[in-house]
């Protein structure tokens, strides 16, 4: 299984899980909040953080923007979707926020304008939302832009990630195993899917997880997910759709610390005598 390089980072077998901060739309429209976000990914030690973009008339019908949604922007879902899309100042501030704290980002795009409202700040990789999958020209748009592809693939059957990986092509492609529930109970992780995909398709494969609690997000990195996504909130019980499928500051340094401590446990699978075992078997074993 080929590695794929994400700015300085390497993926796939044998090097250490990539950890990402899914700050999304939980800066509320706020830049300082993503600030925070940003703050409380890199004291984690995740590898990068990721936001999303939209094009919201694109993305959405004029029938979807009218429909009654009471927000802090306003009384439809049209005030909220337009408030919680930053725009290119918000970005650039943001940009030069994660260049000074060397914190690689990235975003997950839902329109063609919004990849080349992205491409504007050389992201090292782009990510492609599971909503996504079966939008074939956006796939191909994406791929215009010569970066490697994070493909989610919740709500999927697999003749639809057939057709879009056979679009994409597996060079510099990572799949996500995700399940498309907000937040995700334990019986529909379906974690097996892990390995199973990875016999699949030969790339490399990860877990976008949201559920509430970390034990899975670890036990995908044991299944062989190379890649870790979840998304990050200054507090669950903040307004907004997504936080409730959140961790918090505290729950994402925990998430990485297993993390690392689950992969040094690895070890190399060769069966051995360790040198801090033999004063125990002579103290304990009877016939040598």
């Amino acid at each position: 299984m080929a590695e794929i390089k994400i700015g300085k980072d390497f993926i796939g077998k044998g090097h250490p899980c990539y950890v990402i901060a899914e700050i999304g739309i939980n800066h509320n429209g706020d830049v300082e909040i993503a600030k925070k976000l940003i703050d409380a990914a890199d004291a984690a030690g995740c590898n990068a953080v990721k936001f999303q973009k939209r094009t919201v008339d694109v993305v959405y019908t004029r029938e979807e923007l009218a429909k009654p949604r009471e927000s802090p922007f306003g009384m439809t879902n049209g005030d909220l979707k337009r408030g919680l899309e930053l725009d290119l100042a918000a970005y650039r501030e943001i940009d030069a926020y994660c260049r000074e704290m060397d914190m690689p980002w990235f975003a997950s795009c839902w329109d063609e304008a919004s990849v080349d409202f992205i491409a504007e700040f050389n992201p090292p990789c782009y990510k492609i939302a599971s909503a996504s999958l079966t939008d074939d020209n956006l796939l191909r748009y994406h791929r215009t832009k010569g970066k490697p592809i994070i493909l989610s693939t919740g709500m999927s059957t697999l003749e639809q990630i057939d057709h879009a990986v056979e679009l994409l092509g597996k060079n510099d492609l990572i799949l996500l195993h995700t399940t498309s529930t907000y937040p995700a109970a334990y019986t529909e992780l379906n974690l097996r899917c892990i390995p199973a995909l990875r016999e699949r398709y030969g790339v490399p494969i990860g877990y976008s997880g949201h559920e509430t609690g970390l034990p899975s997000s670890v036990a995908a990195v044991a299944l062989g997910a190379c890649v870790v996504e979840r998304h990050i909130t200054l507090d669950r019980a903040m307004w907004g759709s997504d936080h409730a499928a959140s961790v918090e500051p505290n729950g994402i340094t925990r998430l990485v610390r297993d993390i690392r401590l689950v992969e040094t446990s690895f070890g190399d699978g060769k069966k051995c005598v360790h040198p801090r075992e033999e004063p125990i078997l002579k103290k304990l074993r009877r016939v040598l």
